[in-house]
């Protein structure tokens, strides 16, 4: 596996956390880092996708495209009366 380092600051309070959790797992700094951060990114591109679907999904149709749907199913009614 290839790995870079790469330098980052944080709150002192929020590395102390990361110190302690990093012991109870059994993982060093390191590892917590990049799994936070497999995490972090996996999470983002979930809530992106979502975003996405649910802005394609939101176009109901308004007042006007729900009645020409009704027209139309009103129409092709008429067209297969007696054809079946």
């Amino acid at each position: 596996m290839n790995t870079v380092k790469t330098a980052i600051c944080l709150r002192k309070s929020l590395f102390e956390d990361a110190e302690v959790l990093a012991r109870e797992l059994k993982i060093s700094r390191s590892s917590l880092f990049a799994l936070a951060l497999e995490r972090f990114l996996r999470d983002h591109t979930a809530e992106a996708l979502m975003k996405s679907l649910n802005e394609a999904y939101d176009d109901a149709p308004d007042a006007e495209e729900r009645g020409f749907q009704q027209h139309m199913l009103r129409h092709e009614r008429k067209m297969l009366e007696g054809q079946w």
